[in-house]
């Protein structure tokens, strides 16, 4: 459903925000290496994001990407829109031109109920609270190998 620049996007933020609550600021090289991203990749996604004003940097030896920890709330839907564009989840799912309630592709009604869905997932849940779970460690964003292996 999102391209993998996106599905980077949302976890390098996540990983920014996480590490930035206690004013750490990032570099390119530690965030590809932590969402497991190629760093010519990760340094295209993170200007993205930062010239969209969803997450900071500084240059310099102190520099590095960072999150305002007293930043506005961050929808998901506002690091999609900006990696994949407005009509990712409003688009026919088998990329006909002309799809609708009115003139639905063959899997049109059952795509739409599960896009409603996950469009309203992704305008209610934000970085911040996202951030809280791993902090709680009730998500994770890399997997121990050795835990994987089990």
């Amino acid at each position: 459903m999102f391209s993998k620049a996106c599905e980077y996007a949302i976890r390098a933020t996540l990983y920014i925000s996480s590490k930035s609550v206690n004013g750490s600021k990032l570099s390119i090289k530690e965030i590809a290496k932590e969402i497991d991203s190629p760093e010519p990749f990760t340094a295209k996604i993170l200007q993205v994001l930062s010239r969209e004003k969803i997450i900071s940097s500084i240059k310099g030896p102190n520099g590095g990407f960072y999150l305002d920890p007293k930043a506005k709330p961050i929808p998901l839907n506002t690091i999609v829109r900006a990696m994949d564009g407005e009509d990712v989840l409003h688009t026919c799912s088998l990329g006909l031109k002309v799809c609708s309630d009115a003139s639905p592709c063959p899997i049109h009604h059952e795509i739409k109920r599960y896009k409603d869905r996950l469009r309203k997932i992704m305008k209610e849940k934000t970085v911040q609270g996202l951030t809280r779970e791993l902090a709680n460690g009730k998500t994770f964003l890399k997997i121990d190998k050795k835990i994987a292996m089990r």
